[in-house]
């Protein structure tokens, strides 16, 4: 039996920042939130308030951080929800990019001067090995949670490039069947 199979995860990406908004890469830059992205944070209590979390974790940076404390969550704090390091790549928006270097994917190329894809994936399988099983929140940036659902869901890593998630958004992981699932993906307030 998969480790995970009684695991219910939670991925809550944290509200908007300036470069979020923009659509820039936002690594290692520790940005807080918008007056905007306070707001949503603030409303991510009421959408969160009927899950009951055995644990609740956050990346080191604000952006998560105060997300999770804005939605009323004091997380643990890890490391391994860090986003990804964009190297030379950060602050850049995919379009700037992609005008070097056309056929760029992040998830398969990673960045230069930054991550490897493998070193992300290995960060996200570390997280997923120290879980207990329970209802799990994770407060984190867009791509390092992509990165954990396509290894929750056993996808290969170039996969996690077809799933988006906007800020303040939730989705939730878990199983159908003894087979990891999507129960929720992207949802955002309306």
């Amino acid at each position: 039996m998969n480790k995970l199979q009684n695991t219910t995860l939670y991925l809550i990406r944290h509200a908007e920042t300036t470069w979020s908004s923009t659509g820039q890469h936002t690594g290692i830059t520790d940005l807080p939130l918008t007056p905007s992205g306070v707001i949503q944070a603030k409303k991510l209590k009421s959408r969160l308030n009927d899950y009951r979390f055995s644990e609740v974790y956050s990346s080191p940076l604000q952006r998560a951080r105060k997300t999770a404390e804005l939605a009323g969550y004091h997380p643990t704090i890890t490391p391994d929800l860090t986003e990804w390091n964009y190297g030379t790549y950060e602050g850049k928006t995919t379009e700037e990019i992609q005008q070097k270097d056309p056929h760029w994917n992040l998830f398969v190329d990673g960045a230069p001067g930054g991550e490897t894809p493998a070193q992300v994936k290995a960060r996200a399988q570390h997280l997923l090995s120290i879980l207990k099983p329970g209802h799990i929140a994770l407060f984190g940036s867009a791509h390092i949670l992509r990165v954990i659902a396509a290894c929750f869901l056993n996808l290969p890593l170039k996969d996690a490039a077809e799933i988006f998630l906007s800020p303040a958004s939730i989705s939730i992981l878990g199983h159908e069947h003894d087979q990891p699932s999507i129960l929720l993906w992207n949802d955002i307030e309306k």
